[in-house]
């Protein structure tokens, strides 16, 4: 048996018995001891690697919610406000206001070859143009006869221009709830939440349609390696009971070459159709205890129950909205209906399967621990670990809730920088802004708690949103509710045994100790030992999966 020992600057192992070490020896793809050289090569037989002599070794980072589909949007172009950088290493530029986001399409459009081809492009989010929203009106600039479909960033909406309103036949006389219209009734060209989108026939196809091939999960396993990630989670997005789909998954994680562990979660949407909850929690079971390889894992459920807060679909409390648009109806959109929640969650629970829920408003996360509360007292159940997912506004008393009731938080800290001015001074105003995201008081009441990026959303990279959650700076610079704030330390726990708990894999992952898989993020410096302020900036050399190299893009 081949025993590789891997020196470093340091080695951070989120393990309380040995916080801090010089060397890992790796066997057979796993970790079988930590401390000093002198100590591992008692062990037998080995090699030293050097490769990380002057880095910086963590387990590698445990992202609890991202979807593979951010693997296929580099295919499409991209328009979103804040430079970002694809898979492969290249820079895609933002686009800083209306005009630019047009001028960018118009060069496309320029450049199709059929005239009768919809043009599907992604990254808007409206809201950074405060003085108009972009709507049809500015679409029809790129084009009067070519349809036009725009996908919001937070994946809840997208615009679309008139060409496309007419191609698929909406107008003031559909009933689809979600269909935005102006002062005199008619769509304007927003299309809130899936049940809108899906009337956007040819144009939901496209979009759809970049999310196949292998090259995708490629890709998605491309960024999380880029950003020190080892183990990432598709959250919803992978139609498991679509034979294609699960095949493409099972052959790209047996290959050696694939640089990343996944959780794939089973649920009932994003176009696979609905399936009942006893149905589904049945497959998602045989999925769990079949036959998946080492970086393949099952056995969560993924539930959407309300929208975007920036996008003023999510489902809050009164007062609801601080600065609406003049016609919204004053509340977001449920995904699904609230009194069949506790039916749908109580077939999971039962079932023995762990749910994770999309509540980005307080009053969605009420109506999610209700459920939770209800399952229990019909199916009592120790370990399930049920988790709020994004907990943008989930209140102190819920959390307390929460910790009665042993559900987690996975929570989304880089809205604070990108949405944090727009939280404040347009979706809910300054008092609920300053509580949003709330790690520090999920650590008050004893939550088990993560945090994520929620990519294609914003770009995968746990420093990031370590550093959102260590200093909540908006955009801006503006600090956004001081007292929520974390230590570094509670950040990297967050960041790495966090996710891997509420995913059940803490096992397996999480931390640098002996049994565990031999998975690393390399970093070019200390985050324990930086400016927490500087924290975002550190360099990521790549990744260790199972005992193999993985250097990022563009890594020497």
């Amino acid at each position: 048996m081949s025993t590789t020992i891997y020196t470093a600057r340091r080695i951070i192992t989120m393990n309380p018995a040995l916080p801090s070490a010089e060397a890992v020896a790796v066997r057979d793809g796993r970790i079988l001891g930590v401390g000093t050289t002198e100590e591992l090569a008692a062990w037998g037989e080995h090699t030293v690697d050097a490769t990380f002599a002057d880095k910086v070794l963590l387990p590698g980072f445990v992202e609890a919610h991202s979807h593979v589909m951010t693997g296929g949007m580099w295919k499409l172009p991209y328009v979103g406000f804040f430079d970002r950088v694809a898979p492969d290493g290249t820079p895609a530029p933002g686009c800083t206001s209306i005009d630019e986001i047009v001028a960018r399409l118009q060069e496309i459009d320029a450049a199709m070859d059929d005239p009768s081809e919809v043009l599907v492009a992604w990254g808007l989010d409206p809201i950074y143009f405060p003085d108009e929203r972009l709507v049809a009106r500015h679409l029809d600039r790129i084009s009067e006869t070519r349809p036009v479909f725009v996908y919001h960033v937070s994946g809840h909406l997208a615009t679309v221009n008139t060409a496309l309103l007419q191609a698929e036949g909406i107008d003031r006389h559909s009933p689809t709830p979600g269909i935005a219209v102006d002062a005199e009734g008619e769509p304007d060209g927003e299309l809130q939440e899936p049940a809108a989108m899906n009337l956007a026939t040819s144009a939901f196809a496209k979009l759809t349609g970049s999310f196949t091939g292998d090259e995708v999960p490629w890709n998605y396993a491309y960024e999380a390696r880029n950003a020190g990630h080892t183990f990432i989670t598709d959250l919803g997005t992978s139609q498991l009971r679509d034979p294609e789909q699960l095949a493409r998954w099972r052959r790209v994680t047996s290959d050696p070459e694939y640089p990343a562990r996944v959780m794939v979660a089973a649920g009932p949407g994003f176009g696979g159709g609905a399936a009942a909850p006893e149905d589904l929690a049945r497959e998602a079971v045989t999925l769990r205890d079949g036959d998946e390889n080492d970086k393949l894992h099952f056995g969560i459920i993924k539930l959407i129950i309300d929208g975007s807060i920036q996008g003023f679909t999510a489902r809050i409390s009164w007062p609801y909205y601080y600065d609406a648009p003049a016609d919204h109806p004053g509340n977001g959109l449920w995904l699904v209906d609230p009194e069949a929640l506790p039916e749908i969650v109580g077939a999971y629970h039962k079932a023995g399967l762990t749910v994770h829920c999309h509540c980005n408003g307080d009053e969605a996360a009420e109506v999610f621990i209700d459920a939770v509360e209800k399952a229990l007292e019909e199916h009592p159940r120790w370990n399930h670990r049920h988790t709020v997912q994004h907990c943008q506004l989930t209140t102190k008393a819920q959390y307390r809730r929460m910790a009665e009731l042993g559900m987690a938080a996975n929570i989304f800290s880089n809205h604070i920088f990108f949405w944090g001015d727009q939280h404040r001074d347009v979706t809910v105003g300054p008092e609920r802004a300053a509580g949003m995201d709330a790690c520090g008081t999920a650590e008050r009441e004893g939550v088990s708690f993560s945090f994520h990026s929620d990519t294609p959303v914003t770009p995968m990279g746990h420093l990031h949103v370590a550093w959102c959650a260590v200093n909540r700076r908006t955009a801006t610079g503006k600090v956004l509710g001081p007292e929520e704030t974390i230590s570094v330390e509670s950040a990297l726990h967050a960041a790495t045994l966090g996710g891997a708990y509420q995913l059940k894999v803490d096992h397996l992952v999480g931390s640098i100790e002996a049994g565990k898989f031999a998975d690393f993020a390399v970093l070019d410096d200390d985050p324990l030992s930086v400016d927490p302020m500087t924290l975002k900036d550190i360099g990521v050399w790549g990744t260790v999966v199972g005992g193999k190299h993985f250097p990022a893009a563009g890594a020497q």
